[in-house]
């Protein structure tokens, strides 16, 4: 069969990336089900929004120091070895946090100071693992793949959040923590079967910091990079609040862990819906319009789901919200691999994580805060008016005005160049536009 009729599983052809994905898919399944039971676990034994939040961010925190670090080593070492080594020291927390579980030995400040282990580890992971599938495929299997990256996250969220909802209730917290351990195996050892030479290119050796600095101002410079980020940046404070207090919602209708669960899991087939419209797409032009319709949609959705009491209408609305988040990041991230250079790929991708994690953390903290005084609706209708006003603030400021019939194209060297707003994002945003190197 033609790999062409295969639509977006065509990437499945590329035995390396096939390896990567199955590997990934057993270990996603096993930290979907930790994060639904550390969040029902800790809401169980706190009784606090705040709390809550707080060891909800506590993993997070780390990437605002370490992501930019980690993005430049991303970049200079070999990110094959980056990943095995990652994956290795998740196995090791994810067992520690089991251990103590199951002894009964937990307590609130040993959930924060792993999760702060787990922070540091992902912020070290996930530029990796972005800079790395580049490496798996070929140029024209990018958009496909990143989707399907994307569309993995989903669907391990669809069958993790529901498996935990179940072990939980007949087995505890500690059992989900040690499945979720014991997942990391299928991913190193898909690792170790895959084949090729995945040493960075030989570059001139400089400092650490030359190299930090190098791909800031990079970013800086490059208007589809700079925009971009800006808008996750700013979206991310208020976009990532409700999934931290999603437990508290489960309490107030009467659920239980399974309840939790289902909700996830409704997130997560909405995600995978848009994911996979995304990844039946051929090109990145046009993109830029899908990012700000979907968080435009999103900001929508977040602001009906402060009006929701019971488990089905709030089902419906957060699969719409997991479809069009999804929507917007996987759009964002597509947009940026295709336009940044191979060399600061890590770096660049670094940024992206930490542009959405980073902001997170505050979010959540003042979100726990807030729910805590006012409670769970007012503090999501909140967060969905903010992420209307920054999509409508970035809509207006960066997307640029149509172009005329008869434009001239826009050049290459646009890329790098500083000229009026939204120049770049108008080469994803109108799709009759001529090709440029992207």
């Amino acid at each position: 069969m033609n790999k062409e009729n295969l639509g977006p599983f065509r990437i499945f052809a590329n035995s390396n990336y096939s390896l990567y994905f199955g590997g990934q898919l057993v270990s996603f399944i096993g930290t979907w089900m930790q994060q639904v039971a550390l969040a029902w676990y800790t809401y169980e034994l706190t009784k606090s929004p705040f709390l809550l939040a707080v060891v909800g961010v506590s993993a997070q925190l780390p990437s605002l120091l370490v992501m930019p670090f980690a993005g430049v080593m991303a970049d200079r070492m070999n990110r094959y070895k980056i990943i095995i080594t990652t994956q290795t020291l998740a196995m090791i927390q994810a067992s520690v946090l089991a251990y103590l579980t199951l002894t009964h030995q937990v307590a609130v400040p040993h959930l924060i100071a792993l999760g702060i282990c787990a922070g540091v580890i992902n912020s070290f992971d996930m530029p990796a693992r972005s800079a790395f599938v580049i490496n798996l495929v070929d140029k024209d299997e990018l958009p496909a793949a990143v989707a399907m990256n994307s569309s993995l996250m989903n669907v391990t969220r669809l069958i993790g959040p529901a498996m935990a909802g179940f072990i939980v209730a007949a087995w505890g917290a500690g059992i989900c923590f040690l499945l979720n351990a014991a997942s990391y195996v299928a991913v190193i050892l898909a690792l170790f079967l895959i084949r090729g030479d995945f040493r960075p290119k030989p570059k001139a050796k400089r400092g650490m910091f030359d190299e930090l600095k190098e791909g800031l101002a990079y970013t800086y410079q490059t208007k589809a990079l700079r925009y971009v980020l800006l808008l996750v940046l700013t979206f991310g404070l208020g976009a990532s609040a409700y999934i931290l207090l999603l437990p508290m919602f489960v309490k107030q209708i009467g659920g239980e862990a399974q309840t939790l669960g289902y909700l996830m899991s409704a997130s997560a087939a909405g995600s995978l819906a848009g994911t996979l419209l995304l990844a039946s797409r051929k090109t990145v032009k046009g993109l830029g319009k899908w990012v700000v319709a979907a968080s435009f949609l999103f900001s929508l959705a977040l602001i009906g789901f402060s009006q929701i009491n019971s488990f089905w209408p709030a089902a419906c609305v957060i699969a719409l919200i997991g479809a069009t988040m999804m929507l917007m990041m996987a759009a964002c991230s597509t947009i940026l691999q295709s336009v940044v250079e191979e060399d600061k790929r890590g770096r660049v991708m670094s940024l992206f994580a930490m542009s959405f994690m980073g902001t997170a953390p505050f979010g959540g903290m003042i979100a726990g805060w807030i729910a805590d005084h006012y409670g769970f609706q007012k503090t999501v209708l909140g967060c969905g008016i903010y992420c209307f006003i920054t999509i409508a603030f970035f809509a207006r400021k960066f997307m640029p005005k149509q172009e005329p019939p008869h434009a001239p194209p826009v050049e290459p060297e646009a890329l790098q160049s500083d000229s009026g707003p939204g120049q770049i994002l108008a080469r994803f945003r109108d799709e009759s536009a001529t090709k440029s190197r992207v």
